[in-house]
């Protein structure tokens, strides 16, 4: 097999000891590292087709892989006026009041990472921004993407004019006490009565914003991402970047089972497993056990300090658990999105009594675990469940001093147990990080540093949140590498560097664990390779 690409004077980490490897060079063919060694021995492996890159010293870690994204829906829905850097009303208001200066007469305005921090001690809702948004339609998408705000127009416009019933029990119209719309909606069934009345963008367009997000993955770093949706277009958009050459991350996709799926819906999941093309593959299923914390809409096992988060996603969870047995059984591993205790308990409750009906051996997942007690962290380790954590949610959406919405709802107690990824790691639970983005920013050193430092990445002088449960950066890299790999069945052909393994591997201009976490994520990512084959190369090499 001709041998493709060639890479000399790296610096080969190993993501297991953290130690450098004594070769300093390596060769693929095929998708695969055919062989490690020194410079000339690798060197003399080229020929003439092969591409041969000279890192300089350059330290090479196996790819890295978001253990949770969502490639396509974030990419429609990171388009418009980005709120994000948004920190209080006035700031907002500035930013809407530009956006619509720009707009054309009947023109729809589109704001996406919106923080329910800015609303203080206020309950989120349009009416700060009524004279802003005067006879303008707008969607401003909070920044959990479980919710959004409508203008007065925008509901006009949808004939929502009060509250509504849905088959997601946690999905609402928020009205006032004279049961007028606040503006707020709430998860996507709520959310979809109006979004469905916006214009939409064309296929090409969708198709056209995903490639571009892809690409600039690759070139912070990423070479694969675990997407934990499947929706609408999504596979196919996947199936045709992937016959033109142009998928620049391997993608494992979950797609969703929500409340009312019937036997034969069930069936098409099952029989979607597997199906794919040369660097992606459906591979599990995805399910909502609650909503979120900042909304209301998580599941707790006591009430949040309004009087909310008390019930699952799911209408009667019993359901939850009878789908989660039917796809155990079937072979079928499962991610459920879970941020309460007692959704995380019910998740780990459904799993056991799958795994007493009909054995183990199918790799499951909790996705979040945003706050649970200690008796629910060591069951993780025990059931062989997954931990799947975004700890740059702790570091960009609470503080420390929990002035934040997410810590005052939850009280005292409660947000002390912030994305315990300390205890989940150290009881011995497989713990995988990810991004959940266009929750947060996917660059994947900045979840890596954020797993360390624990800190606002607005304002890294900030205290941390929770600094006990901070990881090594050595176990925020596994977090990324082999253990995901893990996650995903892989482990015996990626998260290594090393002969047969998949020649995914991302370069740096330094040692990332090595450099301080504060600076880690303008650490400069120098190349990145899929299937040996470079997706991104920095002039610099």
């Amino acid at each position: 097999m001709r041998t493709s690409l060639v890479l000399l004077s790296a610096g080969l980490l190993d993501p297991v000891s953290g130690t450098l490897l004594p070769q300093t060079a390596l060769a693929a063919a095929g998708g695969r590292i055919t062989a490690l060694g020194d410079n000339r021995d690798i060197r003399a492996l080229a020929d003439a087709a092969t591409t041969v890159i000279d890192l300089g010293g350059a330290v090479v870690t196996p790819g890295l892989v978001d253990g949770h994204l969502h490639p396509v829906s974030g990419a429609e829905l990171t388009h418009g006026l980005d709120l994000s850097h948004c920190t209080g009303i006035e700031d907002v208001r500035k930013a809407l009041a530009h956006e619509v200066r720009s707009l054309r007469p009947g023109a729809w305005l589109h704001g996406w990472g919106l923080d329910p921090n800015v609303f203080g001690d206020r309950p989120a809702g349009i009416a700060p921004f009524d004279t802003v948004l005067d006879g303008v339609p707008a969607l401003l998408l909070l920044f959990d993407a479980h919710s959004m705000l409508a203008s007065r127009r925008a509901l006009e416009l949808a004939g929502v004019d009060g509250p509504r019933t849905f088959a997601q029990a946690s999905a609402q119209v928020v009205c006032d006490d004279r049961g007028r719309p606040t503006g707020l909606l709430l998860e996507d069934a709520a959310c979809e009565i109006v979004e469905r009345v916006a214009p939409q963008p064309t296929r090409k367009e969708r198709r056209d914003r995903l490639a571009a997000t892809l690409r600039a993955m690759a070139a912070a770093g990423l070479t694969g991402g675990h997407a934990m949706d499947a929706n609408g277009d999504s596979l196919a958009f996947y199936a045709e970047l992937d016959a033109a050459d142009k998928l620049p991350l391997r993608l494992r996709v979950a797609p969703w089972c929500q409340p009312g799926a019937d036997a034969g819906e069930l069936r098409t999941l099952i029989e979607q497993q597997g199906t794919g093309g040369k660097l992606w593959r459906t591979d599990g299923v995805k399910i909502f056990m609650d909503g979120t914390i900042d909304n209301g809409t998580a599941w707790l096992e006591r009430p949040d300090r309004h009087g909310e988060s008390t019930h699952a996603f799911w209408p009667d969870p019993a359901v939850y658990t009878r789908i989660i047995g039917e796809l155990h059984r079937a072979g079928v591993p499962t991610a459920t999105h879970a941020i309460g205790d007692a959704a995380v308990r019910h998740v780990l409750d459904s799993v056991e009594k799958a795994q007493a009906e009909w054995g183990s051996g199918v790799r499951h997942r909790v996705e979040h675990i945003e706050t649970v007690p200690d008796d629910t962290v060591r069951r993780f380790a025990e059931l062989g469940v997954i931990a799947s954590m975004q700890p740059t949610h702790c570091c960009d959406f609470t503080r420390a001093d929990h002035t934040d919405n997410w810590s005052r709802r939850l009280g005292q107690e409660r947000a002390a147990r912030a994305w315990r990824c300390r205890d989940l790691w150290d009881s011995g639970a497989t713990v995988v990080l990810g991004s959940d983005w266009p929750i947060a920013p996917y660059p994947p050193l900045g979840v890596m540093a954020g797993a360390h430092h624990r800190r606002p990445s607005r304002d890294i002088t900030q205290p941390p949140h929770g600094p006990e449960q901070a990881l090594t950066p050595l176990e925020a890299l596994q977090g990324m590498t082999v253990n995901a790999a893990w996650a995903a069945g892989e482990e015996q052909e990626a998260g290594r560097i090393a002969v047969g393994h998949r020649a995914d591997l991302t370069a740096f201009a330094g040692n990332p664990l090595a450099t301080a976490a504060t600076e880690l994520p303008e650490l400069p990512v120098l190349l990145t390779v899929l299937d040996g084959q470079t997706t991104h190369r920095s002039a610099k090499v």
